[in-house]
């Protein structure tokens, strides 16, 4: 399985992005998926993941603002990021594994995207 981001670049706190995932070289869509990110110098920390069966899950610090969805049809995942703000800065990843849901930690996932960049400035 291929991940690759895009989307990202640099918004004023208060703006929106929206990241996009295009998974290819899988003929079966029974993987979780989510939506990572990573500050130099800290562990990669989950951001929203979504289970086989459509349940999602956000961390704390992005629940009400983010929304990760899924597009089976298109193998695509997205992450609508609202009311952004400067601690959301990070390299953001796509990544998937082959459960029906979706693992807490980070290091269980096995297909990882190269990271797209997102800057949000204050």
């Amino acid at each position: 399985l291929q991940l690759v981001e895009s989307g990202g670049g640099s918004v004023p706190a208060g703006g929106s992005l929206r990241l996009s995932c295009a998974a290819s070289g899988a003929t079966s869509t029974s993987y979780c998926m989510g939506w990572f990110r990573q500050v130099p110098g800290k562990e990669r920390e989950g951001v929203a993941t979504i289970d086989v069966d459509g349940t999602t899950n956000y961390a704390d610090s992005v629940n009400g603002r983010f929304t990760i969805t899924q597009d089976n049809a298109l193998h695509t995942l997205s992450l609508q990021m609202n009311a952004l703000k400067p601690e959301d800065t990070a390299m953001y990843y796509c990544a998937a594994v082959r459960f029906w849901r979706c693992p807490a930690r980070v290091d269980q996932y096995r297909f990882w995207g190269q990271g797209t960049q997102v800057t949000v400035s204050s």
